[in-house]
């Protein structure tokens, strides 16, 4: 096995072809703050009154945030939430989220973000794996599953957060629901967050300390915790910061959920790193967010690939609503070439692609301002990005030797935003990062330039009569059909091929196209074993909250329908 960054057959990884690709800018070495609590009060010295968030109607300057989040920071501590005690957040993309992390933090406390769309079963397993002290959560979750499931946690404080507080619209399309009676168990985070705690001495975040337990989605086994550092989450939002090239002051709006690693370091670090106004709107609803893009004028967002595909099929979406972007970045769902030149021949905005993973603190390659990815001629793959200045990023075989440039392998990813491991596993953490670099999973390739391909996940990889079916490649070609809106595709059980190739599709509004004509549109541009014999049409696809496609559970509806 070579050595991390080492060579074989003339490779070298360890050269970093791809920073030709960068500017000067965004080779240039970072210097990031402590962790985000001190960029919060960097900026409370040099703006304080400027806008840190804005929701809906509502706004919350810096020195609000700063105020109410040290309020939060006393009442966890006055309850027994010590350094390095978890503290589990359960909210949307709400101010209440902000102050909630903030105030986590400020108490020397590890906070644990949770997906609100986790049921029972799965918030039990991240609070008793994580140990937590404390939950903040909506007070709609408490009331209708969350007060059980806690009572049989290490769970001992609890915060509810009705999230019509901070605005006045009401936006009866997220927001149209009604304020419940104050629960008797637990105190309103509003309350305690105006109440003037005063914040405790003497619990500043340092750099290597824990900030994030961020749970995995669990493809593979029940979630593990990667363990994302204050220095990992300030690398990659100070390299948002510098590589972007924004004007000043930036906003930024939140498309991507918080909870996610996404959304909260390029959305949410990296606005408070640069001094910005952060656009929240509590969930992803197209027509919410092409009016805050009107109301707001961002420059800056980043979401799923499915995101972008439901903005553009809203009807009431036009190139305004897009005029004041300077850039849009896609991560955390694979990104088909058609999609880009659709949305920038609709719209204008060129999409830039990206990748990462919880594990490295979001990106760890994406493209540059300046630049637009390559499509590998021979997959059609489009290029995820290149890698930071900081990073290095190789292509291995099953030994862990570096494979050629252009040949394919699993994506190794070593820098600063890699965590040390996974909360209490020190088996997963000895297997996945293996001597600091983490195994990614993901089987991808490297051109000589340095452009990054990733083409699927290890594990979905289709075997048809022995032959390699990457679900990507065929997905790609799926988004070229002008009815295509979304397209899943994965390997199913089949008595002669062993495996054989189905496709889940999603139309755009107002198309048509029946199965028997989308298999042989693939069929005569793929390889006989590459097109899929089945495909069933859906109205909306499976996803994630962040948006990307849940490939197992159509494997599941699969074997369901045999």
């Amino acid at each position: 096995m070579t050595a991390p960054g080492g060579t074989t057959g003339g490779t070298r990884y360890a050269d970093r072809p791809w920073l030709a690709l960068l500017s000067d800018a965004q080779r240039a070495p970072v210097h990031p703050d402590d962790s985000l609590v001190h960029a919060l009060r960097r900026v409370v010295w040099e703006a304080p009154e400027r806008t840190a968030l804005a929701y809906f109607d509502g706004r919350l300057d810096y020195r609000a945030v700063d105020d109410l989040s040290d309020s939060v920071a006393g009442y966890l501590a006055g309850r027994g939430v010590a350094r390095r005690d978890r503290v589990a957040v359960l909210l949307q993309n709400s101010p209440q989220f902000v102050l909630a992390v903030l105030g986590a933090w400020k108490a020397g406390a590890i906070v644990v973000p949770v997906n609100p769309m986790y049921k029972a079963g799965e918030v039990a397993h991240v609070l008793r794996d994580g140990e937590v002290a404390a939950l903040i959560c909506s007070d709609r979750a408490w009331e209708s599953y969350l007060r059980d499931t806690a009572a049989d946690s290490p769970v001992h404080t609890v915060l509810t957060a009705c999230e019509l507080d901070f605005q006045s619209t009401g936006d009866p399309r997220v927001l149209g629901f009604e304020r419940l009676p104050r629960a008797s168990d637990a105190d309103d985070l509003t309350e305690v967050a105006r109440a003037g705690h005063p914040a405790p001495d003497g619990r500043d975040p340092e750099p290597g300390e824990t900030a994030l337990i961020s749970y995995t989605s669990g493809t593979s086994g029940a979630p593990k915790g990667a363990t994302n550092t204050h220095a990992n989450i300030m690398h990659n939002a100070e390299r948002q910061r510098a590589g972007l090239e924004l004007p000043e002051p930036p906003v930024y709006f939140a498309m991507a959920p918080l909870f996610h690693i996404t959304g909260m370091v390029c959305q949410l670090g990296a606005c408070l790193n640069s001094a910005g106004t952060l656009v929240l709107a509590y969930r992803f609803e197209a027509g919410v967010v092409l009016d805050a893009f009107a109301a707001h004028r961002p420059h800056y967002t980043v979401g799923p690939s499915t995101a972008f595909m439901a903005l553009a099929a809203h009807p009431g979406v036009t190139r305004d609503h897009f005029a004041s972007f300077e850039v849009i970045s896609s991560g955390g769902a694979p990104l088909p070439p058609a999609l880009v030149e659709k949305f920038r021949a609709g719209f204008g905005p060129y999409i830039r692609n990206g990748y990462g993973l919880t594990e490295c603190t979001a990106p760890c390659a994406a493209v540059p301002p300046g630049r637009e990815s390559p499509v590998d001629p021979v997959s059609g793959t489009l290029a995820v990005g290149v890698p930071g200045p900081d990073t290095v990023v190789r292509i291995v075989d099953e030994r862990g030797a570096d494979v050629p440039f252009g040949e394919q392998g699993e994506i190794v990813v070593r820098g600063p935003q890699v965590v040390p491991g996974y909360w209490r596993r020190p088996d997963a953490t000895a297997e996945t990062f293996p001597d600091g670099e983490l195994r990614t999973g993901d089987i991808g390739f490297m051109d000589a330039q340095g452009w990054l391909y990733v083409v699927d996940r290890k594990k979905d990889m289709i075997n048809a009569s022995g032959f390699k079916v990457w679900p990507r490649e065929v997905e790609d070609v799926l988004y070229t059909h002008p009815a295509v809106r979304e397209a899943a595709v994965v390997g199913v059980p089949d008595g002669y091929r062993g495996e054989t190739v189905k496709a889940y599709i999603s139309l755009r509004p107002g198309a048509t196209a029946d199965p028997g004509e989308l298999a042989a549109y693939c069929a005569e541009r793929l390889a006989a074993y590459k097109y899929p014999r089945q495909v069933e049409i859906l109205p909306d696809l499976p996803k994630t909250a962040s948006g990307k496609i849940l490939r197992r559970e159509l494997r599941s509806r699969s074997r369901v329908s045999e």
